[in-house]
């Protein structure tokens, strides 16, 4: 307001009203700033889950869902300030380099990717655009290639690990152990390439200090039923899922065969545990929003070389109480001490 024309009180006043008012509007809106005019664009891929599970404003895939709420408490708006690219290479691997390419030129802000195989083919094709990627199941994204050190990953790529190192496999082979004391045969279900990474051989040597045989049951994207036979011929009488998304995406399968032949499972995804899983330990730090925190700070100036690779360091046990009363087993006191979420 100008000084002319009115008294210096009535100036001050009014000045002093217009700045409580702009300081209170982020806080009544219930979000942060953003670049103003700006229309942020996304790309987000993933690699095995149908593309009808990302649609919508509450898409059914958990990873999509996580990120969209996330991006709206920070302030981004689907057709305000904000376009999701959804795009998923259903399970077709060859079409990574396609659906990268068709992304790259509509010119988004920043390309979300899952696992290292798409990660690889999307820094193949641009050293520009931003790429945040996540990486489960045992994936080692600096002995792959993807970035130098998770501390500072350089050049136009970060992104998160939505589980810790390898030591979180024989804390999650420990507890089912705990639960179920009589176990002796666990499959890993998982496949060949999570068998040779840090992590399958950390669940190897937790199982033989545990005094279990752990036999690998290998996994194929498209035929989960040879590898169920492969648990029976085996007389497992348990299962250790392993972390890749492939098996999030198939849980239902394997939770129906486990369900069928009574056989105490243990899984990497929270999803996984309230379907009808016996349990899950999984981060309890919601890392699947974090996609959103890398992509306002992208879109705020930072560049992504110089945000770290970041990996959870709180984790919950989930254990399901009507599946452990329908396998007939007796949760311990000591299990249910430390649970965090039980689903009855």
């Amino acid at each position: 307001m100008s000084p002319h024309g009115g008294s210096a009180d009535l100036v001050q006043l009014n000045r002093r009203a217009f700045l409580l008012a702009v300081s209170a509007l982020p806080i009544a809106l219930g979000v942060k700033a953003q670049p103003a005019g700006k229309t942020v664009r996304v790309g987000f891929i993933l690699t095995t889950s149908p593309v009808a599970e990302m649609l919508g404003p509450e898409p059914a895939h958990e990873a999509v869902r996580a990120f969209l709420r996330e991006m709206h408490r920070l302030g981004y708006v689907e057709g305000r300030n904000f376009i999701l690219e959804r795009r998923s290479a259903e399970g077709k691997f060859e079409r990574f380099g396609e659906i990268v390419a068709e992304l790259l030129r509509l010119k988004p802000d920043a390309i979300i990717t899952i696992g290292v195989p798409l990660t690889l083919a999307a820094k193949k094709l641009t050293n520009s655009v931003p790429i945040v990627f996540s990486i489960a199941g045992g994936g080692d994204p600096v002995a792959a290639g993807v970035v130098p050190s998770l501390a500072r990953p350089g050049g136009n790529i970060t992104g998160f690990l939505p589980d810790a190192g390898p030591e979180i496999v024989g804390k999650r082979l420990q507890l089912l152990k705990e639960t179920v004391p009589d176990i002796t045969r666990i499959a890993y279900l998982g496949l060949g390439s999570e068998w040779e990474t840090a992590h399958g051989r950390n669940a190897r040597a937790a199982a033989q200090a545990l005094g279990l045989t752990m036999f690998l049951a290998e996994a194929s994207p498209d035929d989960y039923p040879r590898v169920f036979e492969v648990i029976k011929r085996g007389r497992a009488d348990a299962i250790f899922v392993a972390g890749h998304p492939v098996h999030f995406v198939h849980r239902q399968q394997i939770l129906a065969f486990a369900a069928r032949n009574r056989l105490p499972d243990t899984h990497a995804y929270r999803a996984s545990a309230e379907s009808g899983g016996l349990m899950a330990y999984v981060s309890a730090e919601a890392p699947w929003a974090r996609p959103a925190y890398y992509v306002d700070r992208i879109v705020k100036g930072a560049k992504p070389g110089d945000l770290p690779v970041e990996q959870p360091t709180k984790f919950e046990l989930i254990v399901n109480l009507k599946t452990a009363k329908a396998l007939g087993v007796k949760i311990p006191q000591s299990v249910l001490l430390r649970t965090d979420r039980v689903i009855e």
